[in-house]
Parts: structure tokens; sequence; C-alpha cells
């Protein structure tokens, strides 16, 4: 299975609620993120591979997913403006993000 399955896979599986939740504020949006890392992580993913998942977590949550609050809003806003070099270094940033 490759990662975009994966990804696509994992949040298929999410309820409606654990949704409102992971997105209910930025911390648990980040919280989520750097758990799914860690797990990648741990998995022997690569810094480009997880970059790749970020990707497309970032893909859906702009095209699926309301922002629930500021941070979020400015993620979207900045995912939908950039090309695919510049979402691929935020997706890079994201990842620092959440690694620290």
């Amino acid at each position: 299975m490759d990662i975009q399955n994966s990804v696509e896979q994992e949040l298929s599986q999410l309820g409606h609620d654990q949704k409102e939740q992971i997105l209910e504020n930025f911390s648990h949006f980040k919280q989520f993120l750097s758990n799914k890392v860690e797990f990648g992580e741990k998995m022997g993913l690569s810094e480009e591979s997880l970059a790749k998942a970020t990707e497309y977590v970032a893909n859906y949550l702009a095209n699926h997913e309301e922002p629930q609050n500021r941070e979020e809003q400015v993620l979207m806003e900045l995912w939908r403006s950039g090309d695919k070099d510049q979402q691929h270094a935020l997706a890079h940033m994201l990842l620092n993000m959440v690694q620290k």
C-alpha cells in the first residue's frame, strides 16, 4: 500500500466527531499530526515520505473540511495560494513544526 492510500484510508476511518475534535483547536491538530509523524518515523519513513503524507493530509483538509479556527484558516489560504513546490515546502515546514 502506498502512502497516499494509507493516508486516505486513515482519514476515511475518522468519524465526523473525531474530525471535529482534531480540528476544534490548533493544538489538537498539531498533536494529531505529531502523533502520525511519530508513527511514520517508527515505521522508518523518510523525511520526504513524511512530507508527501503531510501534503495528502493538507490537500484533503483544503478540499473537504472547513477551518475551525484562525490558524487553520491561514494554513488553508496559504495552501490554496501556493503552487505544488510551495505546498511541498509548506508540508516540510508543518513537519518541522510538529517534530520540535
